[in-house]
């Protein structure tokens, strides 16, 4: 179960009864959770890098 969080493989683990096709879903669910969670953990850090204080505290007017 490379690639899969412990939670989640224990999830599958514990669903001995249920089909193959099932078990599959619920691991690439569980998966693209992972996926997303790390996505939003990086625009979160980029978010952060971006912000700036200076940035539009002068502006020239004059045209």
């Amino acid at each position: 179960m490379e690639g899969i969080s412990p939670i989640s493989s224990s999830l599958v683990m514990s669903l001995k009864g249920v089909s193959a096709p099932s078990k599959v879903g619920v691991a690439m669910l569980s998966k693209e959770l992972d996926v997303q969670k790390k996505a939003g953990s990086e625009m979160v850090k980029m978010m952060e890098q971006s912000v700036n204080p200076a940035i539009g505290s002068n502006i020239d007017v004059s045209a």
